[in-house]
This record gives structure tokens, C-alpha cells and sequence, in this order.
């Protein structure tokens, strides 16, 4: 960033403030003269902007976020890049008949920019435009219905970016203008907030920790929110749906001289049923020097800053079965030991200490070479496109929920220096309660409002439809929806920049045709500058209780992220069989340049993954086959033995892969063979690195490892079948 005059760009501080106003307060006494209508009208024209959700095309650093500019607050401003063209948009939250707008400009203004309307975000019609803008006030009659309002700057006065005080939108609605469902209000009796005075915070974790250690299929959740300071002498061991996170923007903001601990003394010392759990935002000084972190699917580590070491294994290194790590600087060394698969991104480590079979990195600053199979690392320097969970934080007093910026090309954690991307006040989410319908909340997203899911399960008996761009759906605490009635839980429209995260779908009794479904049938839109996020949204088909569902995840918008998902068909708990849980189909992707990183899914009676878009990316895929397949022709493909973990469509032209591996269990009939985990076309644009299928102690046996390429396993030991690289 550049070092500004003073006047022109102080830095912001903590509560975005600026000094130095007085032109812009002694104008807005003349602006709000410009707001009384000037002839009668059957409804007054009222101020429709302030507090509802609004975009940019980018802001000039965090203190200058889009959010300023529609706040009601003439000392905070939005700034843009400085570029040309840039755009600020608003969603008014239902179409409303728009006949004024006011912009307050700070000293970088527009010479030229343009307004225009549109009522569903992608059609758009002109309001108005100017090349002789004058900065300052500007009061603008316009006429037209809109939802959606946005200033495109096309040509700018100053050799800055663009920068408004406030634009604000006024006219009338249908219902007198105010929102019918609040936005913001407390966040339940499941979220738990504690500060460094907070008595008996050991007492309370524990408490939390009694009742969720084993209770793997049960209905409590809970979230752990600390505020940010430090914390002593403290060990918060985290059981089945309970997550822990820091309040501050960044890790180091709340610290603890202690442990954030999963082990598996539940379980034997068996830690491959560790699920469904996470760590988010928090420093950690470990008592011993070493953090334990023992789980398998589904458990997250994000944003975490570990000032020591991390071992992925439980106590006496009893087996575990794989993980996730993102945004998160680990300053000691990682040890996988008893760890068969792992997944880094986006993070730094001091040090990687061995590998099973499959740990993959990319963007990992610290990682291991490549080398698999032996040492079985596969190591990328880049992420090519990734964005961060979006996270609740506190600021002062007031709860927002901070949304990272997209990168491209990404490396190393992203809160290095100033974070950047987009706050957004509570005041702007409706804060989810159990027992809420899907009917308010599908009215929640249509007044404009994002949500925000306090740990609990949700029965909804008709689909949640996200169709709003740049809707942030987030979970906390592992919150758990479930349809009643053979409903697609969620959809999301062909729109840019959804980011859902943070939830767990669970199957109802009734079949549901798909569980979570990205983007309508046909979809088509371009969604590379601002695509849609799928994180740590996790999907099960049965285990809790009888739950049946014949595809559990389709991504048909182009360019959406899958980062981070566990997409399982249980094969232990209750409701459980070959045919009381079917799920032929795992994930099905039909969008074009769609990206997954972190890649769970096991057990589906039929494909696991199937890839019918163009250009898509996996980093990392882990797999089993069905365990409770009853005998060959069961699980018989037409002439092919078993049906492929992963399969890319015969039509498919480009289409890559790293680190992904398929095991096979079958329990019930350890004759069963499966000619191979993996198949795709033979094609120079569909590529694969470093596979592997393994025969999980002779239960069953593959033929091939990829299409007809790739030694069968044999035998008993549990030995890999890799192949480096395909074709």
C-alpha cells in the first residue's frame, strides 16, 4: 500500500473512524434538506439502504469496508482500489420503488459513474449516468423499482480509488419499508462466551466435554467462544459437536498458556471416529510444547497458531484417519505418526513429521518435498484459488462476522499483516434458533438479511433456497438440519459469491433426490471473479437414525469451491444397511471449473464422486468403498467389477487430480473385487498425481489402481497400490 498524506488517508483506527470532517458535517445539514420530498406523494419517500447488505468490487484496506458506506455514519467511509471501473452495490431486501439517491462523497470522488437498477442481480437497467460528476453532495431524483442499486465509478477525479462517506437509496415499499424479521438479537443458550474474568472457565469446558465425549450420534451442540485476551492454565478438551473458537479478527488476539485437546480415551485410544468437531481462531501456547488434535473426518483446524508443536495422534498412537489443517501456523513440528491421510492448505509449519499413505500440502510454507510415494507426500506451492471461512469476531462490543478475501495462488496464512475482506455487522444476519421454519428463514434471505445458525438441529419441511448473491449461510457449533420430508435441505441459485459454512445435513427417513445442491439444473452463469464456497459442510446419510438420500451433494454452478467436506453414508450407528440407508451418489459436479480441496466421501452405494464438468481440480481425495456390500453383484457395474470411487465422465476433456486414494472394507463379503478405485478418460488434459488404493486388511481386493493401470492389492497387510502419475 501507498503512504498517503495524512489529511487525504489516515490510517484507520480500531473503530474506523476519521477526523477531519467538518466540510462533510457542515454539508450533510444541506444534504437532508435535499431529502424532503419535494411534491406529495401517497407514502413518503424513506431511507431504504442503511444497514442492509452491500458489495464492492474491492476496498482500499479493512478499515475502509463497503458496510461504511450504508451505516448511517458520516466519520466512516468505503473506499475502493484505484483502478477503474469499480462498483459498490446494495440489496435493499425486497423490490421497492426508488426515488432518490444520495451520495456522499469524501474527497476522492467520481468524475464519472453510472446507477443502475435491477430486481434479481443480474438484469440490470440504467438510472442514471454522468462524465461531469462534482463530488461533494450529490442529490439524485431518479424513478424505477429495484432490489439491487449499483454505483459503477468509471473515471476517477483524484489518483485515488473511489470513496463515499454514504449512498444512500431512498423510495417506498409495498409494506411501509421496515424489515418483518429483526436482524442481529443474542445468540443462544448453546453458544458459551467466556472473557480472561470469567470464572470457572475449566469447570464449564469440562461440564461441555461430559456430555459430548461420546456421545457420537447425539443431539447437543455447542460453541465455545472466547473473547479476545489470554487464558490461563487451561485445557479445553473437545468432544462430538462442540466447537471452539477465538472472538478476535486475528488468532493471536486471544491466547492460551494451555490446550485445546481431542484425544480418544472414549474409544480405546482409537481415534478413527473422531468427527464432527473444530478449532478455529485461537492461539495456542501448549502446556508440554505439544497440542493434541487426534480425529478423523469432519473435525477442522482453521485458523489456528499453534506456538509449539501438534500431534495428530491420540495418546499410546492408536490408529486415526485423516484431517484438516488451513490457515494456520504451526510453529514446531506436525507429527502424523499413526495418521493414514491429511490434508494442509494455506498455512505454515515448522516441520512435517512422517507419513502413512497420503498427506498432501498445498500452499503450506514449511511443507516436505515432493515425493510420494515414499516418503507419500504430494506437495503443491500454490492453492490456485481459495478463500477463508468467514468467522464471528467481536469489534469493541459489537459481533460481525469478518468474510477473507479471495486469493489466487495463495501461500501461507492469510492474517499476516492487515486480513483483508469484508465485515458484516450481526445486525445484518438473522440469528437462527431451533425451531425456527424453513419458511422464515427462506423470508429472511428474501428481506436481504444473511444467516447465522446457533448450535442446534433444524427439521425443515421445505428447501432452504439461497438465491441472493453474496449470502453468508454460517453454522455454528455443528448445527444440524434435517429434511422431513424428502426435500433438498439446501439451494443455492445461480448467483455469485454464496459462501455456506459450517453445517452438517443429515438425512431424513424419507428419500431426499439431493441433499445440498449448488446452482438450479442448467446452470451457467460465470462466477470466477466472486464464486460460491462450500466449507466444512458436512453430509450424512443415516447413523444418527434412519436417513435415505439418492445423491448427497450436487455443484452445478460453475467455478464453486468445495473446501473442506465429509460427504458420508454411514457404517456404524443406527439405520444402517445396504439397503435402509441408500445413497447411490455422493457428489455429482456439473459446473464447469470447479474446485475442491479437502475431499471426504465414503461409503455410497454406487460412485462416490462423479465429475461431469470441464476443468475441474481435486487436491486431495479420501475414500472408502462401501463396507456392508452383500456380495459381488450387488456393487456389479455392468461388465465392470464395483463402481469407481471417482469417476470423470467419458466426455470430459481437462481434469486434474492430486493425492487422492480409495480403501476398500468389505466386511460382509471380503470376496468382493473392485477392478479399480479411480477411472477417467484417456486424454492429454486429464491428468492425475500420486494415487493410491489400498485393501484395508484383505477385505476385499481392487484389480487396478486407475482404469486398467496400477498394481491389485493382495493379501492381508494393507500395503498401498500407488501410481505416481496417470496417463
Amino acid at each position: 500500500m501507498y503512504a498517503p498524506p495524512v489529511f487525504h488517508r489516515p490510517v484507520p483506527s480500531t473503530g474506523r473512524r476519521r477526523t477531519g470532517v467538518l466540510a462533510a458535517v457542515a454539508g450533510l445539514v444541506v444534504s437532508l434538506l435535499a431529502f424532503v420530498p419535494s411534491a406529495p406523494a401517497s407514502a413518503a419517500p424513506t431511507l431504504l439502504s442503511q444497514g442492509k447488505t452491500v458489495t464492492a468490487s474491492s476496498q482500499e484496506n479493512y478499515g475502509t469496508p463497503a458496510t461504511s458506506a450504508v451505516d448511517g455514519d458520516n466519520g466512516t467511509r468505503w473506499s475502493s482500489a484505484a483502478s477503474d471501473p469499480q462498483w459498490i452495490e446494495v440489496d435493499l431486501g425486497s423490490a421497492a420503488s426508488v426515488s432518490q439517491i444520495a451520495l456522499r462523497w469524501e474527497t476522492a470522488y467520481a468524475k464519472s459513474y453510472k446507477i443502475e437498477f435491477s430486481t434479481n442481480n443480474s438484469t440490470w437497467s440504467s438510472a442514471y449516468s454522468t462524465t461531469t460528476g462534482p463530488g461533494g453532495n450529490e442529490t439524485l431524483n431518479v424513478s424505477g423499482t429495484a432490489r439491487y442499486v449499483r454505483l459503477t465509478g468509471t473515471a476517477r477525479a483524484t489518483q485515488y480509488g473511489y470513496s463515499l462517506w454514504e449512498f444512500q437509496v431512498f423510495g417506498t415499499t409495498g409494506g411501509g419499508g421496515g424489515p418483518q424479521i429483526p436482524g442481529g438479537g443474542d445468540l443462544g443458550p448453546n453458544v458459551l462466551v467466556f472473557d480472561p474474568s470469567t470464572p470457572n472457565i475449566q469447570a464449564k469446558v469440562d461440564e461441555i466435554f461430559k456430555k459430548q465425549e461420546s456421545a457420537q450420534f447425539g443431539t447437543g451442540r455447542y460453541a465455545l467462544m472466547f473473547k479476545p485476551g489470554t487464558y490461563n492454565n487451561l485445557n479445553a478438551q473437545i468432544g462430538f459437536y462442540t466447537s471452539i473458537a477465538g472472538l478476535g479478527l486475528k488468532p493471536d488476539d486471544t491466547t492460551f498458556n494451555g490446550d485445546v485437546t481431542v484425544d480418544a480415551g472414549w474409544f480405546n485410544g482409537n481415534a478413527t471416529q473422531n468427527f464432527w468437531r473444530s478449532a478455529e481462531n485461537l492461539a495456542l501456547n501448549p502446556v508440554s510444547g505439544t497440542d493434541r488434535w487426534a480425529v478423523s473426518q469432519a473435525a477442522p483446524f482453521r485458523r489456528m497458531h499453534v506456538k509449539g508443536g501438534l500431534n495428530l495422534a491420540p495418546n499410546g498412537y492408536g490408529w486415526a484417519s485423516g484431517g484438516y489443517i488451513a490457515d494456520s501456523k504451526i510453529d514446531g513440528q506436525v507429527g502424523p505418526y499413526s495418521q493414514q491421510q491429511w490434508y494442509t492448505r494455506d498455512s505454515s509449519v515448522g516441520s512435517w513429521g512422517n507419513g502413512v499413505w497420503n498427506m498432501t500440502f498445498s500452499g503450506v510454507e514449511g511443507a516436505p518435498a515432493q515425493s510420494f510415494p515414499e516418503p507419500p507426500y504430494t506437495t503443491l506451492e500454490n492453492t490456485p484459488v481459495s478463500r477463508e471461512k468467514p468467522f464471528l469476531y467481536l469489534d469493541g462490543n459489537d459481533y460481525k462476522v469478518f468474510v477473507p478475501a479471495k486469493r489466487t495462488n495463495a501461500r501461507g496464512v492469510s492474517w499476516n499483516g492487515t486480513p483483508q475482506g469484508e465485515s458484516i455487522p450481526l445486525s445484518q444476519f438473522y440469528v437462527v434458533k431451533p425451531g425456527a421454519s424453513a419458511e422464515t428463514i427462506n423470508a429472511a434471505v428474501q428481506q436481504g438479511l444473511h444467516l447465522l445458525f446457533t448450535p442446534g438441529i433444524y427439521h425443515v419441511n421445505q428447501t432452504i433456497n439461497i438465491d441472493r448473491a453474496n449470502t453468508v449461510v454460517l453454522g455454528l457449533g455443528l448445527a444440524t438440519i434435517i429434511p422431513d420430508n424428502g426435500v433438498t435441505a439446501i439451494k443455492v441459485g445461480d448467483v455469485d459469491g454464496v459462501k455456506l459454512a459450517g453445517l452438517l445435513v443429515d438425512a431424513g427417513p424419507q428419500n431426499s433426490q439431493v441433499l445440498v445442491q449448488v446452482g438450479p439444473d442448467g446452470a451457467s452463469a460465470d462466477h470466477a471473479a466472486n464464486p460460491t464456497t462450500v466449507q466444512d459442510v458436512f453430509v450424512r446419510v443415516g447413523g444418527a437414525g434412519a436417513g435415505k438420500a439418492t445423491t448427497a451433494m450436487v455443484i452445478n454452478n460453475d467455478d464453486t469451491i468445495v473446501d473442506h467436506t465429509w460427504l458420508w453414508r454411514a457404517d456404524h450407528g443406527d439405520g444402517v444397511g445396504w439397503e435402509t440407508n441408500r445413497s447411490d451418489y455422493g457428489l455429482q459436479v456439473n459446473g464447469d471449473d470447479v474446485l475442491a480441496t479437502g475431499l471426504f466421501v465414503e461409503h455410497f452405494n454406487k460412485y462416490d464422486v462423479r465429475w461431469s464438468g470441464e476443468r475441474g481440480k481435486t487436491i486431495f481425495f479420501q475414500n472408502e468403498k462401501a463396507y456392508d456390500a452383500p456380495n459381488q453383484a450387488a456393487v456389479q457395474n455392468g461388465s465392470t467389477k464395483g463402481y469407481a470411487a471417482y469417476k470423470v465422465d467419458d466426455s470430459v476433456t481437462t481434469h486434474e487430480g492430486w493425492g487422492l486414494g480409495s480403501y476398500c472394507y468389505f466386511n460382509v463379503d471380503p470376496t468382493i473385487r473392485q477392478d479399480h478405485g479411480f477411472e477417467a478418460p484417456v486424454k492429454p488434459g486429464v491428468k492425475f498425481h500420486d494415487l493410491l488404493v489400498v485393501s484395508l486388511g484383505g477385505q476385499g481386493q481392487y484389480e487396478h489402481v486407475i482404469n486398467n493401470t496400477g498394481s491389485p492389492t493382495s493379501g492381508t497387510s494393507t500395503v498401498p497400490s500407488n501410481v505416481v502419475s496417470f496417463p
